[in-house]
């Protein structure tokens, strides 16, 4: 019997596993369109479908803008796609991050309206709130992904990308910002996002990534 989206009901916080041919997750992804909050991956025949809480939501949002307040402050050119599906045929792979960049390679994807990872570049960062249990790292590795961020209730943990051995290193900072102690801080601005108002926490944020930064 085929799969079809009326039969699977997934309640926020959730996570449910299928057997799927790749015809079978690319029939599921279309039925389920772009405009939708439910998180997929797709490892060698092994499909998961993820619906977010409420906090990760509000987490994904306000790391994303604190990367981009980073970007800003690096004066790194980037383009963002946010929870973008990534698929490849021939690995049998497929992931949707929480949010996603384009840093190195924002020249060779800009303003694409599909993308194919067997001849596009994988985002050069990928974020994954795992607030449930959703963390798929090997799936990154495969794709080439260069540096993975995975926040969750441990705290924030910088991956980087062995592309010898296609495993990820933990690491205490990111390539893209070095010097910046993330993994200590980032946890802290993301649990005030919990109780103080947006743009003064924001300000904030970027104040502190100001005065890390050599002044010239």
């Amino acid at each position: 019997m085929p799969i079809t989206c009326d039969r699977l009901t997934i309640l926020p916080g959730q996570t449910l596993t299928i057997d799927a041919n790749w015809e079978e997750f690319n029939e599921i992804l279309e039925e389920l369109g772009d405009k939708r909050s439910s998180r997929i991956t797709y490892n060698n025949g092994q499909l998961k479908i993820m619906v977010p809480l409420p906090e990760q939501e509000a987490k994904k949002c306000f790391l994303a803008t604190f990367v981009e307040i980073l970007m800003d402050e690096f004066d790194l050119d980037f383009y963002p796609l946010g929870a973008t599906t990534f698929r490849n045929l021939a690995m049998g792979q497929g992931v949707e991050p929480d949010h996603c960049f384009y840093i190195q390679n924002a020249d060779a994807v800009r303003g694409k309206k599909r993308l194919d990872l067997t001849i596009d570049p994988p985002p050069d960062l990928a974020l994954e709130i795992d607030l449930t249990s959703r963390s798929h790292p090997e799936i990154y590795a495969k794709l080439g992904v260069p540096e993975l961020w995975q926040y969750s209730q441990r705290g924030l943990e910088i991956r980087q990308l062995d592309r010898a051995n296609q495993t990820y290193i933990s690491t205490l900072t990111s390539q893209y910002f070095p010097g910046l102690d993330l993994v200590e801080t980032l946890p802290l601005y993301l649990k005030r996002s919990e109780t103080e108002k947006r743009k003064p926490l924001l300000k904030a944020f970027k104040t502190w990534v100001q005065k890390q930064i050599p002044s010239d």
